[in-house]
């Protein structure tokens, strides 16, 4: 049930009393109840004429979002990062149009694509340092080869890691407090 027309009911109020009481219009009650979310000026007289905070008439995206996530289907767009991790761009681009295609943007696979990214750009960045670094300080093209071996199993652990845990908890182990996409 919508948030404003379970408060707008607990307060026994028409759908025109309230857009009286509120001065919006009663199209834009109409609007909202069935689904539209309230924002800026409309959310703040809203919430101030129901007498409750405008949290509170904000719909929870999040748990919509929960009750919608295919686990399986993340546990497959996870493992597929496994292909791409030889050529790095491919363990971005195959989850992101798997999750496309399947329609499954949530942000459970937001965060799956978002660490496959962020690994992406900071093994970039270190193998570049590593061809740079020998020259700074005299140390062994060893480091190089170090770098290219060492990244893709990182990245495998981190995907096989993820993998466990959407099987045992239905979360991400490894994840990010902020999405690219």
């Amino acid at each position: 049930m919508n948030k404003l027309l379970k408060y707008r009911e607990k307060l026994n109020l028409t759908q025109e009393e309230l857009a009286e009481k509120a001065g919006v219009s009663t199209r834009t009650i109409q609007r909202i109840e069935k689904g539209t979310e309230p924002k800026g000026h409309t959310l703040k007289v809203l919430a101030k004429a129901l007498g409750v905070s405008e949290d509170h008439l904000k719909e929870n995206k999040s748990q919509l979002e929960t009750k919608a996530i295919d686990y399986q289907m993340a546990k497959y767009i996870n493992l597929s990062s496994i292909f791409g991790m030889v050529f790095p761009p491919f363990n971005i681009l195959l989850p992101f149009f798997i999750t496309r295609y399947k329609k499954q943007l949530n942000e459970i696979n937001k965060q799956i694509i978002s660490v496959q990214i962020l690994y992406t750009i900071i093994a970039f960045i270190i193998i570049i340092l590593c061809l740079f670094i020998p020259k700074w300080f005299g140390i062994t093209r060893q480091l190089f080869l170090m770098s290219l071996i060492s990244f893709p199993i990182v990245n495998l652990l981190v995907i096989v890691r993820n993998t466990i845990e959407l099987d045992k908890n239905q979360k991400l182990y490894i994840k990010l407090n902020f999405s690219f996409i």
